[in-house]
């Protein structure tokens, strides 16, 4: 049923995708932007780049401060990352990567929310596909191909091609929403420090894949180093959440 009732408001607003302006209205008040490199091959990308909303500001979901560490930072890491991909043609020949980029502020209604924007931009493009491949049927598989993707560019546009896969977000409790999300619409995500042991079951996270390894590993180390120095008298601060 949650299956049936996210595809069909996906389907609905699928088919305003392409008069809808890059600054997304998120609300009266203000414009959410996102950040854009174009590539053959598109990597959505979530990060807590300002931080959550305060209390007088939830309803409207007006963002708090820049987060430069946490935020900036990691999204000029993997810029370039990508950028020194693209340049070396020895490691994907004639193919470029892409970014798309946006904000979470850490609150996972935003996370949620920038999420079912990739989802509708691929039903977006499913919808076209079909559309455009009965247009081109020549058995020229090179000059189909380059018609077919004018074709899609020009149904779904440039600004609104779907990702391969999703990097983020931060935080292993919005990570699990999102990725209950994705993996009904199978969009693979890669977790860059999410660290609940749960992300670590396949069966329930069949498509998250985690760079950092778990809280159980660090729970292993630090019970080495207090065996290492036979330490006796250690005192644990525990918060709530993942």
């Amino acid at each position: 049923m949650l299956f049936i009732y996210i595809l069909q408001c996906l389907t609905e607003a699928s088919s305003q995708m392409r008069q809808r302006p890059r600054n997304r209205s998120i609300s009266h008040h203000f414009t959410r932007k996102t950040a854009r490199i174009d590539g053959d091959i598109m990597i959505g990308c979530l990060f807590p780049i300002h931080e959550q909303p305060t209390l007088n500001s939830t309803r409207s979901r007006k963002c708090g401060a820049v987060r430069e560490q946490y935020g900036i930072q990691r999204i000029e890491a993997l810029v370039k990352a990508v950028r020194e991909i693209n340049d070396d043609h020895t490691i994907l020949p004639n193919i470029t990567l892409g970014l798309d980029i946006r904000d979470t502020c850490w609150y996972a209604p935003i996370a949620l929310e920038q999420s079912i924007d990739f989802i509708r931009n691929a039903l977006t493009y499913m919808e076209n596909e079909g559309r455009c491949m009965e247009q081109f049927p020549t058995n020229y598989e090179t000059i189909k191909s380059v018609k077919l993707q004018h074709c899609l560019d020009e149904a779904v546009g440039v600004e609104n091609k779907p990702i391969a896969s999703l990097i983020g977000p931060g935080s292993s409790h919005v990570s699990m929403q999102v990725q209950n999300l994705l993996q009904l619409f199978k969009i693979p995500q890669i977790g860059y420090s999410a660290t609940a042991m749960e992300l670590s079951r396949t069966d329930e996270y069949a498509y998250f894949l985690r760079l950092v390894p778990p809280d159980s590993f660090q729970a292993q180390v630090i019970f080495s180093l207090i065996q290492q120095f036979n330490w006796s008298y250690v005192s644990l601060v525990h918060s709530e959440g993942k």
